[in-house]
């Protein structure tokens, strides 16, 4: 069976991407997302991570947490739109360095669970992954055939903290300044 590092954005992200993918692959998974604000939220996202791979009995990874490296490589873009260029910066940040710690630790493949989201940009997600390894790259679509309705299902059954925002500082600012009903 191949091994997969699955990048994982949050807990509820991962509950039914590791449902879907452990069938047919030994599935490690990496949470590495510097660009959560504040560290408040990073540890309470980490903390349920870390839950929930003890539940589904799945190794997991804790990647460095250097917000200032994110900051740099998104600088310029603060004023982005969300789901622009800002978000595109950020998928190649947190992808190739879970691309780093496969050559590291000598997994095959690699995929992220941002593809489950429905407020993601998949084929954009797929096609840096695809452009910074190729074939070691695994492009999903995980929100399809229900993926996003049961990752509800599961994060409510395990009891999982699912946040309002995507993570970053800009995504937070976001969502207070125009809170969903």
């Amino acid at each position: 069976m191949k091994r997969l590092l699955l990048h994982v954005c949050c807990a509820p992200c991962a509950t039914s991407a590791i449902e879907q993918l452990s069938e047919i692959y030994d599935v490690t998974l990496l949470f590495y997302n510097p660009q959560i604000f504040p560290l408040k939220e990073y540890r309470k996202r980490l903390s349920e991570v870390r839950r929930l791979a003890e539940k589904m009995d799945v190794p997991l990874i804790e990647g460095d947490h250097d917000p200032c490296l994110w900051y740099e490589a998104v600088e310029g873009h603060e004023k982005d739109e969300e789901r622009g260029e800002r978000c595109n910066i950020c998928f190649r940040f947190r992808l190739k360095d879970t691309l780093r710690i496969l050559k590291e630790k000598g997994f095959d493949l690699f995929a992220t669970t941002l593809t489950i989201s429905p407020y993601k940009n998949t084929q954009k997600i797929n096609d840096i992954g695809k452009e910074l390894s190729g074939e070691r790259y695994l492009v999903t679509d995980l929100k399809k055939h229900g993926g996003y309705e049961r990752s509800i299902q599961i994060s409510k059954w395990f009891n999982l903290y699912r946040q309002n925002y995507c993570g970053c500082v800009f995504s937070m600012n976001k969502s207070i300044a125009s809170p969903k009903e």
